[in-house]
């Protein structure tokens, strides 16, 4: 699959574009089976599915995960690469390009400082990455300015402008207050990406208040979990059950 294909369900007749977070290969095929036009990989659900910490995820295990879910399907994976790895632009898309994802997340959080990394400096880098990708790779620009607790509009819109004259085919100001999702997009000027959380709006809430594009970070993985869990402790209780005199 293609970024073509991926860049026009941005566009589409169907939004929002709702994008299951597949771990692994086959939860990959699971959403793929279900009808989903496209995925896109949480880097928790990942890290966890590898035994690690959301961020603490060697780069090549990271890769190799992300070569396992696209080879699994035949529909159009995002990729969520952090922050990059500290990775010069050129080898970052000639590894995502490797994995064969067709699209991917780029956050500005530094993950060597743990705070947000200067705006204009992000853009430069994305700038990279988009003169490196061409049109061969969409870019999900995620703005990080709410994560970090500040609640600021024209500084998330600030920052989305430039990330969107780098070249950025939409961005993800990962949890935004829904209310604002309309006037975030309509201020930066391309689709806009919202996350689904556990108290939240649906996925087809978050179209009405302005999101083109619908993902889930861990959210998916975390419920599978917690069905294995459940599973485990039945059990459990069953076993105990039959043990009894």
């Amino acid at each position: 699959m293609t970024a073509a294909a991926l860049r026009a369900l941005h566009q589409g007749p169907d939004l929002p574009l709702v994008l299951p977070g597949p771990w692994d290969a086959v939860s990959a095929k699971v959403f793929a089976d279900a009808g989903f036009p496209a995925l896109a990989t949480p880097s928790a659900g990942v890290a966890a599915s590898l035994g690690y910490e959301d961020g603490r995820t060697p780069a090549d295990e990271m890769f190799a995960a992300i070569s396992r879910i696209t080879h699994a399907v035949d529909i159009p994976v995002s990729a969520d690469v952090e922050a990059g790895y500290g990775l010069p632009a050129k080898e970052l898309v000639a590894r995502l390009t490797d994995a064969g994802a067709v699209g991917c997340n780029l956050e500005d959080t530094d993950h060597t400082t743990g705070a947000l990394r200067d705006a204009r400096e992000q853009a430069d880098w994305l700038a990279q990455v988009r003169a490196e990708a061409g049109d061969a790779l969409v870019i999900n620009a995620r703005i990080d300015t709410y994560l970090h607790g500040a609640q600021d509009l024209e500084e998330s819109v600030r920052r989305g402008r430039l990330y969107a004259e780098a070249g950025a085919d939409c961005v993800y100001p990962i949890l935004a207050p829904p209310p604002l999702l309309a006037d975030l997009s309509t201020g930066i000027g391309l689709p806009v990406n919202a996350v689904v959380t556990p108290d939240g709006p649906s996925p087809r809430e978050l179209g009405t208040l302005g999101a083109a594009r619908v993902t889930f970070g861990p959210g998916l993985q975390h419920r599978a979990m917690a069905a294995v869990a459940e599973m485990a402790e039945r059990l459990r209780e069953e076993l105990g059950a039959g043990s009894g005199g």
